[in-house]
């Protein structure tokens, strides 16, 4: 997966507003309505939110009427899991002089 992915996955998590979207997620679907009284904020605000979620793919979104219902994506959370073991992982391969080493 290329850099430019990986941040986006990481993104989505890196904002206190999008944690507590996901965290009401856990329990299942739920209306963009009911998103938008759990966290108060404004209509756009919560469209700009759900973007960076859903590109991300760690929500998908079904449209019903004029609300979008929101759910967590379990493949998207693996995909998350998955770059977080990968650019953790050491890699015993590489060099292990210190960058001051000559």
């Amino acid at each position: 997966m290329d850099e430019r992915k990986i941040a986006a996955i990481f993104k989505a998590f890196c904002d206190e507003n999008r944690i507590r979207i996901i965290k009401l997620l856990r329990s299942g679907e739920k209306c963009a309505c009911r998103l938008l009284d759990e966290i108060h904020v404004a209509q756009p605000t919560l469209s700009h939110h759900m973007k960076i979620l859903c590109d991300a793919g760690i929500v998908v979104g079904r449209k019903e009427g004029k609300w979008t219902h929101y759910s967590i994506s379990e493949k998207g959370v693996e995909r998350a899991k998955e770059c977080l073991q990968q650019l953790t992982i050491l890699d015993a391969e590489g060099e292990n002089k210190s960058c001051c080493e000559k």
